[in-house]
C-alpha cells in the first residue's frame, strides 16, 4: 500500500509540473555537473523552459483548430470501421491510471536512470518522462490479458532495452536536422520508426528519389511565393478546411473556419522557428561544455544526449507539411487496405509527432517521407485492429463515458508500431516468458554489433541525407 502511495505522489508530481518544469531542472543540473556557470545554467533551464512552453502554447490552440474540420472529413467520406481511434490524449491519460503504469512509472523510471548512469545508453531517457506512457500503454495490454504484473513489467523493460538502439540510431540525424544540440527524441511511439526510415530512404535514394526535390528550401527556390513555408502552410491548411466542409461549403461560417484552419496553420510555420531557436539555445552551454569533455576522454558516438519530447518538432516545415498530406492518404489506406478494420481518427492530426525520424532521415523530402510514412502507418493498422480487443478492455475501465455495447476502441498513433507491437509484444502475449527470454537472448548480439557499428551507421544516415542537398546545388 505503502509503494502504492508513493507511485501515486510521483506521478502526481510529474503530471502537476509537466516537462517545462520537470526538462528545464534536468539541464540546469547537467550544466552544473559539466562546470558551466551558474548564470549559464539558470538561463539554460529558463530558455528550455520557455521554449517547451512556446510548443505547447502553439500545439494546444492549432490542434482544436484543424480537428474538427479533420473528423468532418472522416464522417464525410463514409468510412464506417468498427475499430476508432480514440488519440493519444485518452491513451496517456489511461496509461498513467492502470495498476502496470503505475509500477513502471517507478521501477521503469530507476531502470532508465541506471542505463544512463552505467552508460549503457548516451541519452538520458526521462528527459521526456512524459512520454513512457506509451511503455505502459503496452505494459496494460499485457496486465489485462495474463493478469501477470510480472510479465507485464518485463515487456516494458524488454521495450526499453530495443528502444535504447532505435534512440541511439535515430539521435545524431534527428539532432542535426531539427537542430537541437546535444538533444533527441526518445518516444517509444515514434523511435521505433528509424530502421524503416534508414533502410527505406537508402532503397528509394537507389531508386533516384532524391532527385526530387521536395524539401521545404528546394520548393521555395523553385516556386517563389508559392514555396514559402508559411504560404505552403496557408495552401495546406486551406486545403485540408475545403476537405472537411465538403458537406457545407454553402455555409459562410464554412468559408470563415477554412481560413481560420489557413492562417492557423500559416502560424505555426511562422511561429515555430522562432519559438525553436529560443530552445536551441538552452543547449548551447551544454554543447559547448560537453565538446570539451569529449576531447579530451569521450569516444565519437558516445556524446550524451538529453530526451525532449517530440513536440520540438512538430511545426518544422517539412514536417508539418508531410503530416497534413498524410491525413488523406492515411484515410485512403484505411478504406482500402483488405482485412484492416481500424479508422484513424483523433491521431490524424499527430502524424507529424510520429514522423520525424522519417523526416530526420530523409533530411526533410516530404516525398520520401510520405511514401516511408504511408507504408509504416499502413502496416500499424493491422497491430491497432488485432490489439483493439484488448485495447477496448483496457479503456473501459477508466472511462469516464462508458463505450457502446461492442464498440471497439484503439491509439492510432500508439500501438501502430510493426516492430514493437508485431515482433515484441505479440510473441509476449503469445508466449510468455519464453518469449522474454528469446527476445533477451536476441537482443545481447543485436545491441553489441550495434554499439560496434553506431558510428558507421550514423554516418551512413548523414550520407545519405545529405544526397537531397547535393542534388539541389
Amino acid at each position: 500500500m505503502a509503494f502504492n502511495s508513493f507511485l501515486q505522489g510521483l506521478s502526481n508530481v510529474f503530471n502537476t509540473f509537466g516537462s517545462s518544469i520537470f526538462v528545464p531542472l534536468i539541464i540546469f543540473l547537467i550544466c552544473l555537473i559539466l562546470g558551466v556557470t551558474a548564470k549559464k545554467a539558470i538561463f539554460s533551464g529558463i530558455y528550455a523552459g520557455i521554449g517547451l512552453t512556446g510548443f505547447g502554447w502553439l500545439t494546444s490552440q492549432y490542434i482544436p483548430i484543424i480537428v474538427p474540420a479533420v473528423q468532418n472529413l472522416v464522417k464525410t467520406t463514409g468510412l464506417n470501421l468498427p475499430v476508432v481511434d480514440i488519440g493519444w490524449q485518452a491513451t496517456s491519460v489511461i496509461a498513467y491510471a492502470t495498476k502496470a503504469g503505475m509500477v513502471f512509472l517507478g521501477i521503469g523510471l530507476l531502470f532508465q536512470i541506471i542505463l544512463f548512469l552505467t552508460k549503457f545508453t548516451n541519452l538520458f531517457i526521462p528527459g521526456d518522462l512524459w512520454n513512457n506512457y506509451s511503455y505502459m500503454a503496452w505494459g496494460s495490454l499485457i496486465y489485462v490479458a495474463t493478469k501477470n504484473i510480472w510479465l507485464s513489467l518485463a515487456l516494458m523493460l524488454i521495450m526499453v532495452l530495443y528502444n535504447v538502439i532505435f534512440i541511439e540510431m535515430n539521435q545524431k540525424r534527428w539532432s542535426t536536422y531539427y537542430g537541437y544540440p546535444n538533444a533527441s527524441i526518445p518516444a517509444l511511439h515514434i523511435c521505433p520508426g528509424t530502421p524503416l526510415a534508414v533502410v527505406g530512404n537508402w532503397l528509394l535514394n537507389k531508386l533516384g528519389a532524391y532527385k526530387i526535390r521536395l524539401r521545404p528550401d528546394a520548393l521555395q527556390k523553385r516556386l517563389g511565393i508559392f514555396g514559402d513555408p508559411i504560404m505552403l502552410g496557408l495552401i495546406l491548411g486551406i486545403l485540408i478546411g475545403f476537405l472537411g466542409h465538403l458537406n457545407n461549403l454553402n455555409l459562410l461560417a464554412s468559408w470563415a473556419n477554412i481560413l481560420i484552419i489557413g492562417i492557423s496553420t500559416a502560424a505555426v510555420m511562422a511561429i515555430f522557428p522562432r519559438v525553436a531557436n529560443i530552445f536551441a539555445s538552452a543547449f548551447m552551454p551544454i554543447t559547448e561544455a560537453a565538446r570539451k569533455r569529449s576531447a579530451k576522454n569521450v569516444k565519437v558516438g558516445d556524446e550524451f544526449y538529453i530526451g525532449v519530447n517530440d513536440a520540438t518538432g512538430y511545426g518544422e516545415p517539412a514536417t508539418l507539411i508531410s503530416g497534413i498530406i498524410l491525413i488523406p492518404v492515411m484515410l485512403l489506406m484505411c478504406a482500402i487496405l483488405p482485412g484492416n478494420q481500424t479508422l484513424l481518427l483523433v491521431d490524424l492530426i499527430a502524424i507529424p509527432f510520429i514522423i520525424e525520424p522519417f523526416v530526420a532521415a530523409t533530411n526533410g523530402n516530404i516525398f520520401k517521407t510520405v511514401i516511408l510514412s504511408t507504408i509504416e502507418f499502413s502496416i500499424g493498422l493491422y497491430i491497432c485492429t488485432w490489439t483493439a480487443p484488448l485495447f477496448t478492455q483496457v479503456y473501459s475501465q477508466f472511462a469516464a463515458t462508458p463505450l457502446a455495447p461492442g464498440a471497439l476502441v484503439t491509439a492510432g498513433m500508439i500501438l501502430n508500431k510493426p516492430i514493437i507491437g508485431g515482433l515484441i509484444f505479440m510473441p509476449v502475449l503469445k508466449f510468455g516468458w519464453a518469449a522474454i527470454i528469446a527476445l533477451l537472448v536476441l537482443y545481447v548480439p543485436i545491441y553489441i554489433l550495434f554499439k560496434k557499428n553506431k558510428v558507421k551507421i550514423q554516418n551512413f544516415m548523414e550520407a545519405q541525407a545529405a544526397l537531397d542537398i547535393e542534388t539541389e546545388a
